[in-house]
């Protein structure tokens, strides 16, 4: 938990700096919290925990500039309610109010505006919570790409749920609650530049009913997140410096569907950097997992999850791979992403 800042080195912001690698942590780290640095800012989580007259109240944000807006499996509508709801659920807390912010090109087709909206409706309807709030705004034509959204989170936290980078303990196990890259490489094709066609639709959903099975364990569940930006890759690494451990992925159990693995293959990109926006990684305790394995089965969205790895003593910081021919590679985080724009 020491780790130290990254320095932001750069005189202009590049789209790296927002593909959620290093380049990310820099600008977040080296501008941002030492700017707006505070107690509750200060862990970088999908999440702030607070304190409200003794009831624990989870608070977030993001923001969405999708691009193609409309692609197989989804909309940046479900991906605007889906993405913030997971980031409340994977930090323990039911999910229960979100806001809406629009910034909308002059130009934009109030047919694709209203089934946007009318796809927020329905994936808010899905995970239970409410768009209480909200906001527009209209700039002048070619200055927001069509349409750019923003949504802002409160959920109230499970009784008794405590996760951190700090509970991981040398021995836990990982958990993947379903197939990588598919949100990522969806995208991707739908925008028509690579010439590939593939069956892929996006992962978009909410995990909210996966986290809350998984926390019936108690204090068996250490850490969880949803792997968006940058991938299971960079989740993990982030969570490796932070805690101060090792985590060891086994190739052999990563579940990649086969066009998205082909997909991956032709353009030079590994799946584990691909991000997910209907999954999350879940670190347990070793006698755990086979428990919670099988609550997340047990579920819809999460048929297809596996233990595909462990958290070692050493060497602190890395994740590392398993490779299928007996050797192991060093999985770092990169410093931009190879998809921009995917969320």
């Amino acid at each position: 938990m020491t780790r130290r800042r990254s320095k932001l080195r750069d005189e202009i912001v590049t789209l790296a700096h927002g593909a959620g690698g290093k380049a990310t942590r820099a600008l977040v780290e080296g501008l941002f919290l030492e700017e707006l640095g505070n107690p509750l800012l200060e862990p970088l989580a999908d999440a702030a925990l607070l304190d409200l007259n003794g009831a624990r109240v989870a608070f977030t944000t993001d923001s969405y500039v999708v691009k193609p807006l409309f692609f197989p499996g989804g909309s940046i509508g479900e991906l605007a309610v889906n993405g913030t709801v997971n980031d409340l659920a994977v930090s323990g807390a039911r999910p229960l109010w979100l806001s809406a912010g629009f910034v909308i090109e002059e130009g934009f087709p109030v047919a694709d505006l209203r089934r946007i909206a009318a796809a927020m409706s329905r994936a808010a309807a899905a995970a239970g919570v409410t768009i209480a709030t909200g906001d527009t705004k209209v700039v002048e034509r070619g200055n927001a790409d069509g349409l750019y959204v923003n949504t802002a989170g409160i959920g109230v936290v499970h009784e008794g749920a405590s996760l951190g980078p700090e509970r991981v303990r040398p021995g836990d196990a990982v958990l993947l609650s379903g197939t990588l890259g598919d949100h990522g490489m969806a995208v991707m094709i739908a925008r028509g530049e690579l010439q590939l066609e593939a069956d892929i639709r996006s992962d978009t959903a909410p995990v909210h009913e996966l986290t809350a099975a998984l926390l019936e364990l108690g204090d068996a569940v250490r850490w969880m997140r949803d792997p968006t930006r940058g991938g299971l890759a960079t989740a993990l690494n982030e969570l490796a410096g932070q805690a101060d451990i090792a985590v060891a992925l086994d190739e052999s159990a990563l579940p990649v569907r086969p066009e998205v693995a082909g997909a991956c293959e032709i353009l030079g990109i590994d799946p584990l950097y691909v991000a997910n926006e209907g999954k999350l990684v879940a670190v347990v305790a070793a006698e755990a997992a086979p428990v919670a394995l099988a609550a997340l089965r047990a579920h819809p969205l999460g048929a297809e999850a596996a233990i595909v790895g462990s958290v070692r003593e050493e060497p602190q910081g890395l994740v590392l791979l398993d490779t299928a021919f007996g050797g192991s590679r060093i999985v770092d985080m990169l410093v931009g992403d190879p998809l921009p724009r995917i969320c």
